[in-house]
């Protein structure tokens, strides 16, 4: 009788709560479907997905700020001052190409207002430059360029203006603001991402639902960059800060006030130190190798996106120095990661192939509801490898949340990795090891693990020293 009448009013306490539960989201909601708040609920859009495998992209920062050796233009430039002599996108495109990257982003209009394309919203651009006697186009070379280079463009649009005295109105500057971007969004092709930047803009408010709702009737699959501040808006993060390094476990899915969502991370740090925009005599600034490559590490091996900043010279042409360092660094990340030693392996099976075959369209599968898993490769000969390269595939959320990477070493495994947050791609260092059996352990995950590629190689003496 106790049993029965206290089950009884369970089922009536749970009929309540439902009922309440109801009304809540109703009032909190509109009525409107409650979004998923489980982090391992939460998947990447198919525009996401794509835009991760890209991994590698170059900002350009190119206007009246190179001609006038400043990093921050005040909008009072006067547009003639904008008149580059040898002006060549293809030249820029061949160096960004050979770097590896996939995708370049041009800044359209930075902070001090002028435009590189001649907008009918102002007269503060191109048009009253001499460049093309008024009547060239940036943006249309740049983007024309890119396209024949094999790179996907964007663009930068920057919310704030130092020049545009409607700035201080905020209806009529939105309104400004969005048909500058309505022009851009209509008049280019395909935008692969558009880069919100809010320096500046601290205690202002823009009307970014107008703004993106214009942008997505044009470029429905543009992704939208901008920092958690715009968490609504965004479809892509700011990694934090400007040094080019993911330096913390990264997670695709952030929390901004108890709202979750998909985000992943960008990083963008300057191919020169400190510098957004080219100066003259300045050739001490230009980062080596080295210092690109832990930037690159750091960011698309802790699953990030790379963005490097490039910067024209005042004639329209990347200096030598840039665009041999571009080279060089796509020479070098090639060289770097060309081989697995993975692929010296005894017969393994159709599931193992899958992740050892290069090809990001194939994964391997830990067995069904499972959340521990191994993946092993074994080797016909012992090989000596300091690094490991591992990516998830994502199309189902980001499961793996611990992981070890073992050597077979004196009869026995040895982790020679133990971490966490794989995502969309892990490059992990450590020191040298010798080994004729290698696995991926799956430690922990949330639901079956998948990974679309496990690979290792032999980097030697510039291999960095594990933390």
């Amino acid at each position: 009788m106790h049993k029965e009448g206290l089950m009884t009013h369970g089922r009536a306490t749970l009929r309540q709560l439902r009922k309440t539960a109801l009304l809540v989201m109703v009032l909190t909601t509109g009525g409107r479907p409650a979004q998923a708040q489980s982090a391992v609920d939460l998947k990447p859009t198919p525009q996401q997905t794509e835009w991760q495998d890209l991994e590698f992209g170059v900002i350009l920062h190119f206007d009246t700020n190179t001609f006038l050796d400043r990093e921050w233009g005040d909008g009072t430039a006067d547009p003639k001052v904008f008149n580059p002599t040898a002006f060549d996108p293809n030249q820029w495109m061949r160096a960004i190409k050979a770097s590896g990257a996939k995708y370049v982003v041009l800044v359209a209009k930075h902070h001090d207002g002028f435009c590189l394309w001649p907008t009918s919203q102002t007269d503060y651009s191109i048009k009253q430059s001499p460049w093309k006697s008024g009547k060239g186009d940036v943006v249309r070379e740049v983007s024309t360029a890119a396209r024949e280079n094999g790179l996907k463009f964007g663009i930068y649009l920057s919310p704030w203006d130092r020049h545009e005295p409607k700035y201080k109105d905020p209806s009529a500057y939105d309104k400004y603001y969005n048909a500058e971007l309505q022009e851009l969004a209509s008049s280019y092709g395909d935008l692969v991402e558009l880069w919100l930047d809010g320096a500046g803009s601290t205690g202002r408010t823009y009307d970014f639902s107008t703004i993106i709702s214009t942008l997505r009737t044009y470029q429905p699959n543009t992704i939208v960059f901008a920092d958690t501040g715009l968490f609504e808006y965004g479809d892509a993060r700011w990694a934090g800060n400007e040094s080019g390094k993911i330096e913390y476990q990264n997670w695709n899915v952030v929390d901004r006030l108890g709202y979750r969502r998909w985000r992943p991370a960008e990083a963008d740090t300057p191919l020169r130190k400190l510098h957004w925009f080219w100066h003259p005599n300045d050739e001490g600034s230009l980062k080596t190798v080295d210092e690109l490559l832990d930037s690159y590490e750091n960011v698309v091996g802790h699953g990030g996106q790379w963005m490097l900043g490039v910067a024209p010279d005042n004639r329209g042409l990347l200096t030598d120095g840039d665009a041999a360092r571009l080279r060089e660094l796509g020479d070098t990340i090639r060289a770097r990661y060309s081989r697995n030693l993975l692929l010296d392996h005894t017969q393994v099976d159709a599931n193992v192939a899958n992740a050892l075959d290069s090809d990001l369209d194939t994964f391997w599968s830990a067995p069904d509801h499972s959340h521990v898993a191994t993946l092993e490769v074994r080797l016909q000969k012992p090989i000596t490898f300091d690094r490991a390269q591992t990516m998830e595939w994502l199309i189902e959320g980001q499961q793996i949340q611990r992981y070890s990477i073992d050597a077979w070493e004196n009869g026995r495994w040895t982790p020679v990795v133990v971490s966490s947050a794989i995502g969309h791609r892990k490059i992990d260092s450590f020191a040298p090891v010798t080994a004729t059996r290698v696995r991926l352990n799956i430690l922990a995950s949330t639901g079956e693990a998948r990974i679309r590629e496990f690979s290792v190689y032999s980097v030697g003496d510039s291999a960095p020293k594990p933390r």
